[in-house]
């Protein structure tokens, strides 16, 4: 004899389609306000503004290692306008929307990528981590967090981020399977872009969902459209209210597409059809969005040449401030290790500046 003792079942959400039309007269209420979503739309445009800029400080020599979010600007800026300055985020390297929607400057995201860790002391968002290029880690960093706000019995939702591919990494599976069991106010966000690097979805699992791995660890879990910028705000917002209160953690996973390559580093093309990549951009996020807006009398083309140019400005200001930034100080590599120097690395850290100064004088003749 046998008989069934659970079931389960994942929601997807959806309220646009990629034409930008309806599917439901029932939109969310913040939908209502066309403020708000033409400030989505302005974020999603500034987002693909500054990727196209990082990629060009790459190529160009002024800038290391760039991954874009290009094709999946909805999810950064969607979960990061739900996102309070209370809220903490555990960002990986695919993170930026968030990052700039948490009040981290451009001028910081380019110092990080440019190699200056001094990117990572962010003026606003001062109890948000780093950026994780370790892939999984920051998930596991997130619930360390919560752990601590809920120790502490604050009212705050702890966001991280992960590629589908790194949720096959054990880090990932501890990290929710934690926040499971200790109740935790974490929201996982999986952005599924189809390709781990090289690796499709086909190859990667055999699950139907992503968000299904969420079930095993026994927290909410569900999928939304990743190119619905309503849908992944909605979805986002909700999970971080029910984080706030003290009832636990939520896996989203947001289907979306990588329209760019996995880094600068890469060259998508080598692995996945011209076909596909057009079948992408077919559905991408912010056209989407400008149609809906367009539809609902809320865009103008004026008002489209107006951000571009907006846009441009705040980018370039951004560049110039990173380029006419002073060079790191020899003795900055010691001066964050201790309140207080031991000797031993006292000694290392005089000796370092003696070599910086050398170092100046030989290149200054």
């Amino acid at each position: 004899m046998s008989t069934t003792v659970a079931k389960f079942a994942i929601e997807k959400v959806q309220y646009l389609d990629k034409n930008g039309k309806p599917l439901t007269k029932n939109l969310p209420e913040f939908a209502k306000d066309k403020d708000l979503l033409r400030e989505m739309y302005r974020n999603m445009v500034r987002l693909r503004a500054f990727d196209a800029k990082a990629y060009a400080l790459q190529r160009t020599g002024n800038m290391g290692t760039y991954p874009a979010s290009l094709g999946q600007e909805a999810i950064g800026i969607g979960y990061g306008m739900a996102m309070t300055k209370e809220d903490v985020l555990a960002p990986y390297y695919r993170s930026t929307g968030g990052l700039l929607m948490h009040g981290v400057t451009m001028l910081e995201i380019f110092l990080y990528w440019g190699g200056d860790e001094r990117g990572s002391n962010f003026s606003v968002a001062k109890e948000d981590f780093p950026i994780a290029v370790p892939i999984a880690t920051q998930c596991l960093h997130a619930t360390g967090i919560a752990t601590a706000i809920k120790y502490r019995k604050q009212q705050r939702a702890v966001v991280t981020e992960i590629g589908e591919g790194g949720t096959s990494e054990g880090d990932f599976y501890e990290a929710i399977n934690v926040a499971g069991i200790w109740n935790l106010g974490v929201v996982f966000f999986v952005n599924n872009n189809q390709w781990a690097i090289s690796v499709p979805s086909a190859i990667q699992t055999n699950c139907e969902t992503y968000a299904q791995k969420g079930i095993a660890a026994g927290i909410e879990s569900v999928q939304v459209d990743g190119n619905d910028i309503i849908a992944v705000h909605e979805v986002s917002r909700r999970a971080m209210e029910k984080a706030r209160a003290g009832k636990g953690a939520t896996l989203i996973e947001a289907v979306s597409y990588r329209l760019c390559d996995h880094t600068t580093a890469d060259d998508a093309s080598r692995y996945r059809s011209k076909e596909e990549l057009e079948k992408g951009w077919d559905a991408e996020p912010v056209m989407r969005l400008r149609k809906y807006l367009e539809s609902i009398k809320a865009w103008t083309e004026k008002e489209e040449k107006a951000l571009q140019e907006e846009v441009a400005a705040e980018i370039e200001t951004a560049v110039q401030a990173y380029k006419n930034y002073p060079a790191p100080k020899p003795e900055d590599m010691f001066d964050t290790l201790y309140a207080e120097l031991p000797k031993h690395i006292l000694k290392q850290r005089e000796q370092a500046i003696a070599r910086g100064a050398k170092h100046a004088s030989h290149h200054a003749h």
